[in-house]
């Protein structure tokens, strides 16, 4: 959390200051480490002799508001680098000696402290103006859990305290609610519930995924629709191995800067070989295998290209953070005329394709250049020109983040808000000016000179495990109907009715739509829950009076009113639902479509 993006962070910082003083009047030999705010409130890290417990959280949550009800001021004031040392020395905050002698390392000459009331902290500020300023009804701890010092798992594990803080009590009540909404919602339970994919830490592998036919043909829908897309842009498709030679990975500069995110290296034949982190190298290697001349670009590869990281298990979750994951990549060679429209291009399929998923509320981010980077000037400048042109006339909202860009070149990040109002960045349209240098890929202009081509990466998705996951939340598992695994289920009121359920699932599905039966021994009641549990979006009764007028009765998920249809009419919704690709069916709010 920045401390300049968001009002809240003078309000955050300053309860983490009431929340430390408040677990020292507790804890009084409590050690302090560190406390910031973050996005829903702050946190403090502490160094206990006598262990806390959510039983704690009620005493811990009334002392703070008796510390806000005194009013406290916040005082700032400085001691050089040596005194603040002997201070902190003194009070036997080690963890505080330890990074305070890291500021001096870094060129501090003067370190910073607050206080309010008897407690001071080492701390740059900003804070309120006094600890009533904080409405005392703002916030509440959430959970303690565990944290290692400097997050280093060879460090001393200390224990945190989570808070969550809002401008008002309102708007802590509103982010509580979301949250519950999105524990529902979230995809490791929602995966497990509706036997989307698993994951088998002992077996396989942890951040492995395993694909069950469900999650598996979701995927495969996503998939064709977007390779679909792609074809229709002008986009080749390209394959890659799954590992390479180590000299490619060296050429590329991964072993420099990122061989730590790499597996260790396979020997083959004397030779050492590495699962691929990235496609790029690859990519460049197909664009570099025929000559190229000005006329043949621009040239715009296309690969769903599994890539493997090494993550540590710690930081693993679910679908969003893997060690093995298939990225929609795709890198674009274009010359310096063509740019401005290679950028319109990319940024309007990404958000259109989006589009299509769902997903609507855009923010984009632009970064330029850092102070170490690689590449001339005059590059940076006409890529700079070029993504910011793009956005401006694309209408879409973007915020700049000067000197965010990666070493190697500016870039645009696509983010998009969810059903429960969360920012996800999936896209990013990405220069590269190293890797054309590294590969020495040219094209001969029409001069007859040689030149470096403009390099832009693109993944769209991110990651098909993380889209996915992402995809599931927002939908609370009830994909529209064009997603579901199951379009829809005949559910018949009596044995009676199972011939002509089943003749008319057989007709959708020769029609290439995903439909079953229950034709079970389940109570018709049991059979419509089961039908809603699996999040079904179309539930079709059928008893004498549907069989013998050739109807079916709709249900919609999520909707209490049915509608008889025949079964023609029923065929035309789902051709329009499908075919339309229309955004149905939510697990909280319905949109009604079609005849």
């Amino acid at each position: 959390m920045e401390a300049n993006n968001d009002p809240l962070y003078a309000l955050r910082h300053s309860l983490a200051h009431v929340l430390a003083q408040a677990v020292l009047k507790l804890r009084p030999n409590a050690k302090l480490a560190f406390g910031p705010p973050i996005d829903s409130g702050c946190y403090y890290d502490f160094d206990l002799d006598t262990p806390l417990t959510p039983e704690d959280f009620k005493e811990i949550e009334k002392s703070m508001r008796k510390i806000i009800g005194q009013r406290q001021p916040f005082v700032a004031s400085k001691r050089s680098a040596a005194e603040a040392v002997e201070h902190l020395k003194g009070r036997g905050e080690g963890y505080k000696v330890e990074y305070c002698l890291e500021l001096i390392e870094r060129g501090e000459k003067e370190i910073g402290f607050y206080t309010n009331g008897p407690f001071e902290d080492m701390c740059a500020g900003p804070h309120l103006e006094h600890t009533g300023a904080i409405p005392p009804d703002c916030f509440a701890i959430d959970s303690l859990a565990g944290a290692y010092w400097r997050g280093d798992e060879k460090n001393k594990q200390l224990t945190r305290l989570y808070v969550l803080a809002f401008s008002n009590k309102d708007e802590l009540k509103s982010f509580i609610e979301k949250r519950e909404l999105a524990r529902e919602r979230e995809h490791r339970k929602l995966g497990r519930e509706l036997d989307l994919f698993s994951i088998d830490h002992d077996g396989v592998g942890s951040g492995l995924i395993l694909w069950h036919p469900k999650g598996a043909l979701v995927r495969y829908l996503i998939e064709e629709h977007a390779k679909r897309m792609h074809l229709e842009g002008g986009y080749d498709f390209v394959y890659s191995p799954h590992i390479g030679r180590s000299t490619l990975w060296e050429t590329s500069g991964h072993l420099s800067f990122y061989k730590e995110g790499m597996f260790s290296p396979i020997e083959v034949e004397g030779q050492e070989y590495y699962l691929k982190p990235m496609n790029c190298p690859f990519h460049c290697k197909i664009f570099d295998a025929v000559p190229k001349s000005y006329r043949d670009l621009p040239k715009r590869f296309a690969e769903w290209g599994t890539v493997y990281r090494f993550e540590r298990s710690g930081t693993l979750s679910g679908l969003t953070r893997v060690r093995g994951f298939t990225q929609d990549d795709a890198h674009l060679f274009c010359r310096e005329d063509q740019m401005p429209d290679e950028i319109d291009r990319v940024l309007s399929f990404s958000v259109g394709l989006l589009r299509d998923f769902g997903l609507k509320d855009f923010h984009m981010y632009l970064s330029t250049r850092p102070p170490q980077r690689v590449g001339a000037e005059e590059k940076w400048d006409a890529a700079e020109a070029a993504l910011k042109a793009a956005l401006e006339r694309s209408g879409l909202p973007y915020s700049l983040n000067e000197g965010d860009g990666a070493f190697y070149g500016p870039k645009i990040d696509i983010c998009v808000k969810d059903m429960l109002d969360r920012q996800w960045q999936l896209s990013t349209i990405q220069f590269d000016f190293n890797l054309p240098e590294r590969f020495d890929l040219t094209f001969t202009d029409a001069d007859g000179a040689k030149k470096r081509p403009y390099m832009i990466h693109r993944a769209l998705c991110g990651s098909m495990e993380r889209f996915f996951a992402i995809l599931i939340e927002h939908y609370g598992g009830a994909f529209p109907t064009w997603l579901a695994p199951v379009q829809s289920v005949v559910v018949p009121v009596n044995e009676g009715c199972n011939e002509y359920a089943n003749a008319f699932s057989a007709e959708m599905n020769a029609k290439g739509y995903r439909s079953e039966v229950d034709d079970s021994t389940d109570s018709f009641n049991k059979k419509i829950r089961n039908a809603v549990t699996r999040k079904i979006p179309n539930i079709l009764i059928v008893g004498n009076k549907e069989a013998e007028t050739g109807s079916v009765t709709l249900r919609r998920y999520c909707v209490k009113e049915q509608v008889t249809l025949t079964k023609e009419q029923f065929l035309e919704r789902l051709a329009y639902l499908t075919k339309g690709r229309i955004m149905d069916n939510f697990a909280d709010v319905q949109v009604e479509a079609g005849a």
